[in-house]
């Protein structure tokens, strides 16, 4: 403002300073003006006749009015000069204090922004305070609500009279806290103590009888009546029955005012669900919960276990007494007595009595021809030696093959249920489960014996092969040596 104000009086001084360069060039030029004029006319006019004498103008008054003149029109504008500067002085004072009035004015209306910024932000954030606290008491009216819905419903079975009247009803708050939390311990402490009175369970056999109950507290009960006593579980929808576990003997303590050292009881939280007696998990059970396929893998097995059982019976007889054999006809052989020898091989069985046998029958010939008559010995010995070798290996590769075919069913045929029925009751589902879990138990517990099985007996077999070549060759041998000593 204060720049504006300077600007302005320069403006309004170089304006006065124009005016006057002005006014005394316009009376120059006029004065010029006439002077040329004169000459002009003078020197352009026609011939005229001669003009009528006029009378001589005074010059030296002439400049002393026009000097006059000057110096007024100087002075008019000399005080209008002097009136602007006035008026430009007070003009910039007045903008100075407008300047500074506005200036204090703004000062005092961002001091008044500032306060009002504030008192929004504190209004807001009790707004903030209040709101949180109104959904806080909403919360806790929801939770005391649900609170006095689950009390009520719980304690609805026992059916107090009090929670039921219309003063109750009514209440509100704390009264009706106090009501609630009265009517509970009242109940608490009638079933925490030890109840006796006439009721009906049913027996094992389904059957109902008539007798009394016996309550402790309210998770445990004991029947006693003329046909049978004992410990009480839940039959569903407020009934009992007795357990198959035996505990008349606890049952006619309590009844006789007597504590036993121990009670055998059945634990219960509600009445209402029945309770349903699990069998022990037997191997027959766990192979009827897989299946047909199950059953099929079970199958295999025992023909594997069979078939190993005879492939065991198979490979000790063929290696039976193999260094009793490689002595006995190795030294009848050294002495030369080879119709003994073979007399010797025919008391011996087995495959390697066998082959020795057929070397004794041919010892005359050429050593190549020989070991030729051997390895065909052995080799007609190996079909023996090799049965069920293949058979075994097979049922170990097909029995997960097929528990993997189990499982695959048994998931279609929990995905089939959960299709049709949802997922609400997971009894629905436990038939494919077990189809889809046993199976694959089944085949790996079949499997893995039987490829460790089969594999051992291949590895006795290829042993026993190479005694008979090993036995072989010592009669072979020793034979050569008698040659030699003969």
């Amino acid at each position: 403002m204060k720049i504006a104000n300077k600007s302005c009086l320069m403006g309004m001084n170089s304006v006065n300073g124009r005016f006057i360069s002005a006014v005394i060039v316009l009376l120059l030029s006029g004065l010029v003006g006439d002077a040329a004029f004169a000459q002009d006319a003078s020197a352009t006019a026609p011939a005229q006749p001669a003009p009528i004498p006029v009378p001589q103008v005074d010059e030296t008054k002439a400049d002393n009015d026009l000097r006059t003149a000057y110096q007024k029109e100087y002075a008019f504008l000399d005080a209008q000069l002097r009136d602007l500067k006035m008026r430009s002085s007070d003009f910039e004072q007045e903008s100075k204090r407008q300047e500074s009035d506005k200036e204090v004015a703004i000062s005092r209306a961002e001091v008044d922004w500032i306060n009002a910024q504030a008192n929004s932000e504190s209004l807001q954030t009790q707004m903030t305070d209040t709101q949180r606290e109104l959904e806080t008491m909403d919360d806790a009216r929801t939770t005391l609500e649900a609170t006095f819905q689950q009390a009520e419903s719980t304690l609805d079975p026992f059916a107090i009279e009090e929670l039921k009247s219309a003063d109750y009803l009514a209440s509100q708050g704390g009264p009706r806290v106090d009501a609630l939390f009265s009517s509970a311990l009242k109940l608490l402490n009638n079933i925490s103590s030890m109840r006796r009175a006439p009721g009906a369970f049913f027996l094992a056999d389904g059957t109902e009888v008539q007798g009394e109950i016996l309550r402790i507290g309210n998770v445990a009960a004991y029947g006693l009546s003329a046909k049978a006593n004992g410990a009480l579980a839940p039959a569903g929808e407020g009934r009992l029955k007795v357990w198959s576990k035996p505990a008349a003997e606890t049952a006619a303590a309590l009844a006789a005012g007597n504590a036993p050292d121990s009670m055998g009881m059945f634990l219960f939280e509600t009445e209402s669900k029945a309770i349903e007696e699990t069998a022990g998990k037997t191997v027959l059970s766990v192979i009827e919960s897989g299946g047909t396929i199950a059953w099929i893998i079970v199958a295999l097995g025992a023909l594997g276990l069979v078939l190993i059982i005879l492939r065991l019976i198979f490979l000790r007889r063929a290696g039976a007494a193999t260094d009793n054999i490689v002595t006995t006809v190795g030294g009848l052989v050294r002495k030369g007595q080879i119709s003994d020898a073979l007399e010797a091989c025919k008391k011996f069985k087995g495959s390697t009595a066998r082959v020795v046998a057929a070397a004794v029958r041919n010892l005359d010939r050429d050593r190549t021809h020989l070991e030729d008559i051997i390895s065909e010995s052995i080799l007609h010995e190996s079909s023996h030696l090799n049965r069920f070798g293949a058979m075994i290996l097979v049922i170990a590769a097909v029995s997960p093959l097929l528990g993997l075919l189990g499982t695959v069913t048994g998931m279609i045929t929990t995905f089939d249920i959960i299709t049709e029925f949802g997922t609400g009751d997971p009894k629905l589902l436990s038939g494919g489960i077990s189809i889809a879990l046993v199976t694959t138990e089944i085949g790996l517990a079949v499997a893995i014996p039987a490829l460790l099985m089969g594999n051992v007996l291949s590895g006795w077999a290829e042993s026993i092969k190479d005694d008979m070549e090993k036995g072989a060759l010592g009669v072979i041998n020793q034979y050569k040596e008698h040659r030699r000593k003969a």
